[in-house]
């Protein structure tokens, strides 16, 4: 069977005919992938703005998006693609592809709250980064390491991530239940350097193009008071320091 090479992922995969004609499918029907952003109420329950700096951890399918998402909000200081859940020696996509390690493609997020709350990180998060009620999988993207998940840095947001749950699933916001899961306790690893500000480089890449690329100007029409035309890049603040 003749194959043909793609980069997915940041790494080249060989497909046969039948997975190519799948493939073809997928690019010619972005409706069927693309996930449709919808607003969302704000959450009942916040945390309360204190100190100069915070951090969020979120997962919601692959992280390219997820990052790209939160890189154009205002008071995001910096959003790094990552690996959380799982051990230190399983930090790597090669392994967390497998689905087997615990680790879900995770972005921290680190905003001043006195700008953006964390409601509202998690209001964008349920609205337009992902959607919440997809489980173990988002668009394309099947596996664990897929997976909707909030994993609190506080105590603080762990109650209003529970909180924000209950809510919109007592308003039926989505006519189905979210899957998002809470998830305390684990430590964000960061990912590999190609992995980095990867919408922001490649815009026009067919994957970001149809799946990612909606949920930003999804975001610039939601939220036009916390949306910021230039993203801030890992690249960028490397270069600073």
């Amino acid at each position: 069977m003749r194959v043909t090479p793609l980069i997915r992922h940041g790494r080249p995969v060989l497909l046969g005919a039948g997975i190519l004609a799948a493939c073809a499918a997928f690019m010619l029907s972005p409706r069927s992938f693309a996930q449709e952003a919808r607003p969302v109420p704000a959450p009942v329950m916040d945390e309360p703005a204190h100190g100069g700096s915070e951090t969020a951890i979120l997962a919601g399918g692959c992280f390219w998006g997820v990052q790209g998402v939160y890189q154009h909000l205002k008071g995001v200081s910096s959003a790094v693609s990552g690996y959380t859940g799982g051990e230190a020696d399983t930090a790597h996509y090669e392994d967390v592809s497998t689905g087997t390690t615990g680790h879900a493609e995770s972005v921290k997020i680190t905003f001043d709250p006195h700008v953006i709350s964390y409601g509202q990180i998690l209001q964008v998060y349920f609205s337009a980064a992902h959607d919440p009620t997809e489980l173990n999988y988002q668009g394309p993207d099947h596996g664990t390491q897929y997976r909707s998940a909030v994993f609190p840095t506080s105590d603080a947001q762990a109650k209003v991530a529970a909180a924000y749950v209950a809510q919109l699933d007592g308003a039926h916001t989505f006519g189905a239940p979210v899957v998002t899961r809470i998830e305390s306790g684990h430590t964000f690893y960061p990912a590999e350097a190609h992995h980095q500000d990867f919408l922001s480089r490649n815009p026009t890449y067919p994957y970001i193009a149809i799946n990612d690329m909606p949920k930003v100007a999804a975001v610039k029409t939601m939220y036009p008071g916390l949306y910021r035309s230039t993203p801030v890049l890992v690249a960028g603040a490397a270069a600073a320091d």
